[in-house]
């Protein structure tokens, strides 16, 4: 194991990449392992905070790669221990920045949410690359076509190849194959696969190319529920066991939720307060009903009272009499009878007889006996 790592990591000079990828690597697990305990409210794991300022890790990583990118410049050549120094430096700010790639591409902290895999897709794009680089694969494959040994510039040969491979390349990230047509710089054949096949329902040639009810659009549609769902549900399971859980709602959809909930509330506040006018509405026009309704029977009683004086006098007058009669009769004898129905006979009469007519205004008649002056 040595041997082969000095054959194939110290000698062939790759041990400052080799640095960059464990430093990489290294960092990027202690971050997800810090941030999860953090998410987890772990008592010693805390957010960076500048007063009400979250500072987040891509700001470490920035200053580190900077840091890094800058030493390894300037370590003068034949200095490997710097050059490792400075590459392990990088290494680390790139996996912090590249750990954050998500915020910075939509800029806002979407790092919980569904967005947030991007980050992971990120990272785990650098660290195939790398690797791919550790094991001495090239990009475009170029070890097979040699350079031209007359003037030390790339052959005619592998310049068509280089072309051809870019233009594979660009079509195939433009089906929406973006590992494929990763990978496919460093192993060319999976270019021509990328090509070949339909592409991706949502991807921009399916968009330009694909009309919705043609049959490449449906075979792309079947293949996607076919093969990429299942490979997708695999990798996201592998991104989340290593990374964590990204299931937080999009602080933008939680903006929308609190602005209908806002909507709502305002909504049912007009409700409520017309569905009170609408009582108090009533309950005045309730109140002013009943209040011609009193009117209207006090008017009636006073008119009745005018127009049956008399019916009310008779009740009257046999309420008297029922109450002479059974105080007669509690006394006995016919006789207090007879003079309460003579009394009563009486105070009809007298009711009923019409008023007397005054005598007009004038000197008094004269009567027999009486003096004439």
């Amino acid at each position: 194991m040595i041997e082969m790592f000095d054959e194939r990591i110290v000698e062939a000079g790759r041990l400052p990449l080799f640095g960059f990828f464990v430093a990489f690597i290294v960092t990027f697990v202690l971050t997800r392992v810090s941030v999860r305990l953090i998410r987890a409210d772990v008592r010693w794991f805390r957010n960076v905070t500048s007063g009400d300022v979250h500072i987040h890790h891509v700001v470490f990583g920035v200053v580190l790669m900077l840091s890094g990118g800058v030493a390894s410049l300037a370590v003068p050549d034949g200095h490997v221990r710097l050059d490792l120094l400075a590459a392990m430096v990088f290494g680390m700010g790139s996996a912090l920045v590249l750990d954050e790639f998500a915020l910075i591409l939509h800029l806002s902290d979407v790092y919980w949410t569904e967005k947030g895999r991007a980050s992971v897709d990120a990272v785990f794009v650098a660290i195939a690359v790398t690797g791919l680089l550790l094991l001495g694969v090239r990009p475009f494959g170029y070890e097979g076509t040699g350079l031209d040994p007359g003037d030390g510039g790339l052959s005619g040969v592998y310049a068509g190849f280089l072309i051809v491979n870019l233009l594979f390349a660009v079509l195939t990230l433009l089906k929406g194959k973006i590992w494929t047509g990763l990978i496919g710089l460093f192993v060319p054949a999976l270019l021509i696969v990328g090509v070949i096949r339909v592409a991706r329902p949502a991807s921009p040639w399916s968009r330009w190319r694909y009309d919705e009810g043609s049959r490449r659009y449906h075979r792309a549609v079947r293949r996607e529920k076919q093969l990429r769902r299942p490979l997708i549900r695999g990798k996201i399971w592998v991104q989340e066991f290593i990374a964590g859980r990204h299931d937080l709602i999009p602080p933008e959809l939680l903006q929308r939720r609190a602005e209908a909930a806002e909507r709502a509330r305002r909504r049912l506040r007009g409700n409520r307060a017309t569905a009170r006018a609408e009582r108090r509405a009533t309950a005045r026009a309730e109140r002013k009903a009943a209040a011609r309704a009193a009117r209207a029977a006090r008017t009636d009683r006073v008119g009745r009272a005018s127009r049956g004086g008399r019916k009310t006098s008779a009740w009257a007058d046999r309420r008297a009499e029922a109450r002479e009669r059974r105080g007669a009769l509690s006394r006995g004898g016919d006789g207090g009878a007879s003079r309460v129905r003579t009394r009563a006979a009486s105070r009809r009469r007298a009711r009923d007889a019409p008023p007397k007519e005054e005598p007009p205004p004038g000197p008094s008649p004269t009567r027999p006996g009486d003096r004439v002056r």
